[in-house]
């Protein structure tokens, strides 16, 4: 007999996409080659529908060169993403509790970070092209850490 808990990323599916925000930014006489790194800034916050079997991640990213000061101004970007994903089994992967919180099954929430995340960054990689922070790649993390309260 399998546990109705076991959580199974086939019953996942992304239904939905938007991108809130994508902005760049760069100074008028910003040289691409004096950037020596990045300053990154990302949030997660994730929302269950429990009645539509929907969970909604919105993420957002800021992102701002490094030159050491060899540029007057550093260029940023600025995202924010939706993705609206609908879970077959969410009623046995995410419960009420008395307090109006939810109890996640830990797997789902971890799915949802990592597919939201690792989807943002092929985002980004395409939206940057061509920009002063072209070569800014979003870093390969624990997806688990964007799930902790910040």
């Amino acid at each position: 007999m399998q546990d109705k808990n076991v959580f199974d990323p086939e019953k996942i599916a992304l239904i939905d996409f938007k991108m809130i925000k994508g902005q760049t930014d760069t100074p008028e006489m910003f040289d691409i080659n004096k950037v020596i790194g990045y300053k990154l800034d990302n949030t997660l916050q994730l929302g269950f529908n429990l009645e539509e079997k929907l969970a909604k991640a919105a993420f957002k990213v800021s992102v701002m060169t490094d030159s050491k000061g060899e540029n007057e101004c550093e260029a940023t970007g600025n995202f924010h993403l939706i993705f609206i994903y609908r879970i077959e089994n969410l009623e046995e992967l995410a419960s009420p509790e008395k307090n109006k919180r939810l109890h996640l099954n830990p797997a789902l929430t971890n799915a949802i970070s990592s597919v939201t995340y690792s989807t943002s960054r092929g985002i980004l990689l395409t939206r940057l092209q061509g920009t002063a922070l072209q070569n800014f790649v979003l870093p390969i993390i624990n997806p688990n850490n964007l799930l902790v309260n910040k």
